[in-house]
């Protein structure tokens, strides 16, 4: 089996970045590229540090958003990828863009979608007064973080917590199940059928596979 390759979307620090870098599989997968729409990132350099070809392709030079899309399509698609990863990439993409890479492009967001989609999730989770909240990773298609979940894990929001506090919390989780969903997927257990995940043949819940920290759920040492 030829290793998958991987290309990743940034826009900030790129902590998950990291995570996935920490964790990919070498032997069925490889990160090839590592494109920024802002310059100077803290991501870039993290990429420049493993050997990963690290790109900016400037959001700002472009007059609308899909000529900076169809821009940022020539740019991967030049790395012939198999999997889209979107790690903090903070852009909302364009139905082209996003059909483009239907079934093969991941994002992360933090919480428990479809629940505070868009920004200030862990804010709004306390002014909610949620007792859990979390991070979800699913397929990207053109509703913004609406896509079919791939797998959440959900943290217990307790009284004394404040929105710095929760975010911590929820980080440490997004660094476990980002790369573990891209495990998945570049060893082919994870797919998309008629806009449905699948993990090993079986259909996933509308919640995707759940992670409870709450509880005593671990993820198992084949990875589910």
């Amino acid at each position: 089996m030829s290793r998958s390759r991987i290309v990743v979307l940034i826009s900030g620090s790129g902590t998950n970045l990291q995570a996935i870098i920490d964790q990919c599989h070498q032997k069925t997968g490889e990160i090839v590229a590592v494109i920024s729409n802002r310059p100077e990132v803290a991501g870039l350099t993290r990429a420049e540090k493993a050997g990963i070809p690290a790109f900016c392709l400037d959001h700002k030079a472009y007059e609308t958003r899909e000529a900076f899309d169809q821009a940022l399509m020539t740019m991967i698609d030049q790395h012939q990828p198999d999997l889209i990863v979107l790690a903090g990439f903070m852009r909302i993409l364009t139905p082209a863009f996003v059909n483009h890479y239907q079934g093969k492009m991941l994002n992360i967001h933090p919480s428990l979608l479809p629940k505070f989609q868009g920004l200030h999730t862990h804010q709004r989770a306390l002014e909610a007064g949620e007792k859990q909240h979390g991070v979800t990773v699913h397929f990207v298609t053109e509703e913004l973080d609406g896509g079919p979940n791939i797998i959440q894990a959900i943290v217990p929001i307790d009284q004394t917590d404040t929105e710095s506090s929760l975010s911590q919390k929820v980080q440490q989780q997004e660094h476990i199940i980002y790369p573990l969903a891209v495990k998945w997927f570049i060893e082919r257990s994870l797919e998309l059928r008629n806009n449905k995940p699948y993990l090993n043949g079986e259909p996933l819940p509308p919640t995707g596979y759940q992670i409870n920290t709450c509880s005593s759920s671990k993820v198992s040492s084949n990875g589910i």
